[in-house]
Parts: structure tokens; sequence; C-alpha cells
């Protein structure tokens, strides 16, 4: 069993959304303009404006190149790649110091969408280590509604 000493703790908060409407509704809550922002998912780039607008930087991907040519072509001032959400080493090699991180995996469903959706939140939380990602997945704030953080009685103050 691992010690205090051997935990690593990513000081990252997550924001559990549902639907497009609550996703970009924390657009101007949690961006600010020395923000500089991942965006994943983000298929023709029509959320990415909208964060755009509040950042100092925003890099939008999707795995479509379908996607990323099409959000290339409507909005020809932002900065758009085709990359991997899973692939975090690309996300690295992208070298911006990214402060918030935006996640529409929407499109994964079920049971195990919802432990992919915690491990990848957990691999950007320990590698980029962004003060928050905002994450659209109805699976997932489903399960963390029901989550509740255990404080041993010895630790309450």
């Amino acid at each position: 069993m691992a010690n205090k000493n051997q935990l690593f703790e990513a000081n990252t908060t997550f924001i559990g959304t549902r639907g497009v409407k609550e996703y970009r509704e924390t657009i101007p809550v949690w961006i600010n303009s020395n923000d500089i922002v991942l965006e994943l998912g983000c298929e023709w780039g029509t959320t990415t404006t909208l964060i755009a607008q509040h950042c100092k930087e925003v890099i939008a991907t999707d795995i479509s190149p379908k996607c990323i040519g099409r959000a290339r072509e409507m909005y020809p001032d932002l900065h758009f790649e085709v990359m991997d959400g899973f692939d975090v080493k690309a996300a690295l090699d992208l070298d911006k110091p990214f402060s918030k991180i935006y996640i529409d995996i929407s499109g994964l469903s079920g049971y195990n969408s919802t432990l992919d959706t915690i491990s990848l939140l957990m691999m950007y939380a320990n590698v980029l280590r962004p003060e928050a990602i905002i994450v659209k997945s109805g699976a997932l704030k489903r399960f963390a509604a029901h989550c509740i953080a255990w404080k041993s009685p010895s630790n309450r103050p």
C-alpha cells in the first residue's frame, strides 16, 4: 500500500457537465484572458470560437481529419490539430503550458466510457497539470453526483 509520501496528487479541479449548453456555460466562468486552453474533441470548432473569445490562446483538436479540415475552413484564424485525445504525448508535443482543458467526449457512453473518461482526466491532470479540466460527459456527471469524499473523524476540523 502506498504511503502519503508516494502518492502524487494533482491539484486540478474537474468540472463535469452534461450537454452542450452546460459545457458552454462554463466558458465565461472558468476561462480568463491569461489562459492557454487545450480543447479535445472540438469537432467543427463551434465551441472553440466561444473559448477563443475568453482566453489568451486555444488549440482545438479532434481525431477526425474531416472535422479538423472543416473547422479550419470555417475558422481560419484559430489553431486546429488532428489528434487522438487519448494520446497525451501528442498533447505534450504541442509544447504549451495549458492552464485549462476542455474535453467533449460525449460520443462515448456506458460503464466502460466512464472508466475511460476517469483515466483520461487523470492522465491529463498528472502530465499537463492544468488548473481545471471541464469535461462533457453525462455518464461521468451522473457518477460524480453520487460520490462523497470521505473524511475520517480524525481528519475533520
